[in-house]
């Protein structure tokens, strides 16, 4: 490079060294990102294929190669002679982007179909079609139960397969464990702002949610201590690792605290925690540290992809199996053995441990995009698929929500997710259900233009 090599090449050559993988899935990186935080804009000229090949050390029919997925992806054109240019964003007639949806992001440069098309091509190589299509065990076969035992590994080491159950999805799961553990009327014991799942759970079920008070650091031992004397409340419900909504991950220390109370006060624990692989350095599980009284629910379709509806339950003994399974027949009879057997494949294979990397790596990067355009303090903690943004005091959350819609972008307000009393002003914004960074920049700099503004009075066209 010499003094002259423009600004934009000289970053580039500088982050494709240092980086990995597939050379051309690095180049169109390096072209999505600058797109995305504005580095280049609409109408600025790439530089020259030949030029950048020579820059990068690599084959002129490599960056060709990363161009044309920037133009299958509307990122880029191609003027023949004049070169290739950042596109214009294009028009978009759907109704919205939804920014409300929790839901892992499909990552940059993978290939979702070829993984299905060789993952399935091995279901149906070692099952015969009779036996992947009839009534299944409930609770799973050995060998889903094994991979079971194999996803849940990082958290707990090796496991029993007589205490891991399998489960059609995460909700399913929590609703047979609030069947089995609580009767009708009775309370469950968790923070003022909480997954909505179970909120819906407890409510069609005849229970109630109690909000126990939190800190910074998450639930607060002495508000718990009180909350069970003052409540009779026998189970205790926990989202400790990048909470749903609020992204706090609870400390170790922490965590300690409450698995100390909950024996004491002999409570058991629903220990809910989708998002414990995306944490960099993720504290112990609650059932690790109270193995005898927490059930831990984990999901792959909040770390791979939502379509894959297999959820994972560690139960604190073998003996509770059957009360839990019993419960989940009640509306669940089996999980779907094709789906389920896919899931299994891709743990045992490999696959899912490839493709959680690569989504936590996309997820990582689209928080640090979050926190760069809404100005929020980056943390290695909490790098989830959603981010808690506080509200100037000109906006409310709901008046948010409309005026965000009316711009065609979804959010969730923080009432979404609260147990009584007074919601904070605050929204949820979910990074994964949008397809790309650039969208997802595109639309986080729109929801910024809106919160600089002053809010506008509704006014109703008459027709």
């Amino acid at each position: 490079m010499t003094p002259s090599t423009p600004p934009i090449e000289r970053s580039w050559a500088e982050v494709f060294a240092a980086g990995k993988g597939s050379r051309y899935l690095r180049i169109l990186s390096l072209v999505e990102r600058s797109v995305a935080e504005g580095q280049l804009q609409p109408g600025d000229r790439l530089p020259p294929q030949r030029r950048l090949a020579e820059l990068l050390g690599v084959d002129l029919t490599t960056v060709t190669r990363a161009y044309a997925e920037a133009k299958e992806r509307g990122l880029v054109e191609s003027r023949g002679p004049s070169g290739t240019f950042v596109s214009a964003p294009a028009v978009d007639f759907a109704p919205r982007i939804d920014l409300s949806m929790n839901m892992p992001p499909a990552p940059e440069g993978s290939n979702l179909l070829a993984l299905l098309q060789k993952g399935l091509a091995e279901v149906l190589a070692r099952n015969n079609a009779d036996l992947l299509m009839t009534y299944h065990p409930a609770g799973g076969s050995r060998a889903d139960r094994m991979a079971g035992c194999r996803w849940l590994a990082p958290m707990f080491g090796p496991l029993d397969v007589s205490r891991v159950a399998v489960c059609p999805g995460a909700q399913s799961a929590l609703a047979a464990l609030v069947l089995v553990l609580t009767r009708p009327g009775d309370a469950i014991l968790a923070e003022p702002l909480v997954y909505p799942g179970l909120i819906s759970v407890a409510g069609r079920l005849g229970r109630r949610v109690i909000a126990v008070a939190t800190d910074a650091l998450g639930m607060r031992p002495d508000a718990l201590e009180q909350a069970c004397g003052a409540q009779g409340a026998t189970v205790l419900y926990l989202n400790p690792t990048i909470q749903n909504p609020v992204a706090r991950t609870m400390p170790a220390a922490r965590r300690r605290q409450l698995a100390k109370v909950a024996q004491r006060k002999g409570l058991r624990i629903i220990e809910d925690d989708p998002y414990w692989l995306f944490e960099a350095n993720p504290p112990e599980p609650v059932a690790a540290l109270a193995p005898a009284s927490t059930y831990y629910l984990s999901t792959l379709s909040k770390c791979l992809t939502p379509g894959l509806r297999t959820a994972y339950v560690r139960l604190p003994d073998a003996q509770d199996e059957a009360d839990f399974l019993d419960a989940l027949r009640s509306f669940a009879l089996m999980a779907s053995p094709l789906p389920t057997a896919l899931a299994t494949q891709w743990v045992h294979d490999g696959s899912a441990k490839h493709l959680l990397e690569q989504v936590r790596a996309e997820t990582w990067a689209r928080h640090d995009l979050a926190s760069g355009i809404l100005g929020m303090p980056l943390s290695e903690a909490g790098r989830g698929i959603h981010v808690w943004h506080a509200l100037p005091p000109r906006w409310t959350a709901p008046e948010l929500a409309r005026a965000a819609l009316a711009e065609g972008l979804s959010v969730t307000p923080s009432a979404s997710f609260a147990v009584g009393g007074e919601a904070p002003n605050a929204v949820r914004l979910s990074l994964g259900a949008v397809r790309g960074r650039a969208p997802l920049a595109d639309a986080l700099h729109r929801l910024k233009a809106l919160l600089e503004r002053e809010p506008v009075l509704e006014r109703r066209v008459v027709i």
